[in-house]
């Protein structure tokens, strides 16, 4: 069956906008989803310790993949992007979390679907707001959200890119 599903992406460290297109042309190739929108791109100041500000975009997705194959597919990208696992909510090259898969419910040690935090997290809902507007509409703060900016970077769903 399919559904849709949302990933966030996020990049913080190297070349961060080649890490979300990089993650975003991966998706579009990957057999069972379609990728049918990309956010704009959103800078934002960094959770937890001191590290440089990230980039962050929503993908929404057309998938018969349920919320564990997306967790896996999330890895597969941020391992493609080399990240290395240190300190939560350390710096990293790619971080992709499984927002939302249909009306899927998932509450797992390693997989909380949806996604625990999104709706406290601006650098989140703006994204998602712009690919799913009816979702975050009970969630959009009356002067914007605090700390996001919108970027001057594009990411493309061409797969000719």
């Amino acid at each position: 069956m399919t559904h849709r599903a949302y990933l966030a992406l996020g990049s913080n460290l190297g070349e961060r906008a080649g890490h979300l297109q990089r993650a975003v042309n991966l998706l579009v190739a990957e057999p069972g989803v379609a990728v049918v929108d990309v956010s704009g791109v959103y800078e934002t100041a960094p959770v937890g310790p001191e590290q440089p500000d990230y980039l962050n975009a929503v993908v929404a997705l057309d998938t018969d993949l349920g919320p564990r194959d997306l967790l896996e597919l999330a890895h597969r990208l941020e391992a493609d992007a080399r990240r290395v696992r240190g300190e939560r909510w350390g710096p990293r090259t790619l971080d992709v979390d499984v927002l939302l898969v249909g009306d899927d419910h998932v509450d797992e040690p390693d997989l909380v679907v949806p996604h625990p935090r999104m709706w406290e997290r601006g650098f989140v809902l703006a994204p998602l707001a712009d690919v799913a507007p009816d979702l975050v509409e009970d969630h959009r703060p009356a002067h914007g959200w605090a700390g996001v900016r919108p970027s001057a970077v594009r990411l493309s769903i061409d797969a000719n890119q």
